[in-house]
């Protein structure tokens, strides 16, 4: 069976998904059509309902649950892991409620969780990740969000940070932080579901056992980026949660929606949002 799977060229994503693309791991003859775009992009391609497993923001999954369902393997979960509020000098919440904030787009969770941080910031642009500390760096916004790789490199280049949202996540909730996760349409059936699961599991765990042989597929698409950035960045969003998200890791994920729900950033969504592991 042939399937479209969408995910991004960010290294936690090309580490987990490479045995499963390249033969390392038993696919139980699964095949799959790649579609390799930004999150926000996969995010649009989801909301389109033309892509069968992708790599999805949950907050927009969130707005997705009686389309899609969500593996247990996959996530990218975690502490300390979260996006960064970055300008080029010190602010209060005031003046953050008042400035102009490039985002990584609408639907990231990235933009959820500024959100209840920052309930009355109301003028967001949204910017390609990759470039919102030069947005930031030339005055075009006040301050931005940053997640990936740019969260080892906004220092270097002579922003502070404001917030990091993963840290007001968890003093809130006391729970790691779930920033995106991959998801299976609802209609495929069962058994399906539960192939992908164990298929995406087995992916995982190969990584894990074997970076030396999927680090080619990772450089491949890093966009230059230097080993020691790669590293960094695989081993904060690829943890044991990635695996399998285990009961606290649902409970996350289950908490993170109800919070949003109660906020009024997200409306109603499938209390069910799990596939069966299988």
């Amino acid at each position: 069976m042939r399937l479209s799977l969408g995910f991004s060229p960010c290294p936690n994503d090309t580490f987990i998904f490479d045995a499963m693309l390249h033969g390392r791991i038993d696919t139980e003859g699964l095949e799959f059509e790649v579609f390799m775009e930004d999150v926000e992009a996969l995010n649009r391609r989801a909301f389109a309902g033309d892509i069968a497993v992708t790599k999805l923001s949950y907050h927009a999954f969130a707005h997705l649950t009686r389309q899609y369902a969500l593996l247990h393997a996959g996530s990218a979960l975690g502490n300390n892991c979260g996006p960064l509020l970055v300008a080029r000098a010190p602010m209060s919440a005031a003046q953050v409620d008042a400035a102009a904030i490039a985002i990584p787009g609408k639907m990231t969770t990235a933009n959820l969780l500024f959100g209840l941080a920052y309930p009355n910031a109301t003028d967001k642009r949204e910017t390609l990740f990759s470039e919102i500390e030069d947005a930031v760096l030339d005055g075009r916004v006040g301050a931005g969000l940053i997640i990936h790789e740019n969260r080892f490199t906004y220092e270097q280049k002579g922003l502070v940070k404001i917030l990091d949202l993963g840290e007001y996540w968890e003093s809130t909730t006391g729970l790691p932080i779930p920033l995106g996760g991959i998801v299976v349409r609802r209609d495929l059936p069962a058994d399906i579901q539960q192939k992908i699961n164990r298929v995406m599991r087995r992916s995982v765990e190969y990584a894990f056992a074997h970076p030396d042989e999927v680090m080619p597929f990772v450089r491949a698409h890093s966009q230059a980026m230097e080993d020691t950035v790669m590293q960094a960045h695989i081993n904060l969003y690829v943890t044991a949660y990635t695996i399998d998200l285990g009961e606290k890791g649902r409970d996350a994920v289950q908490q993170m929606f109800r919070i949003a729900q109660e906020k009024g950033v997200i409306s109603t969504y499938e209390k069910n949002i799990f596939t069966d592991a299988g």
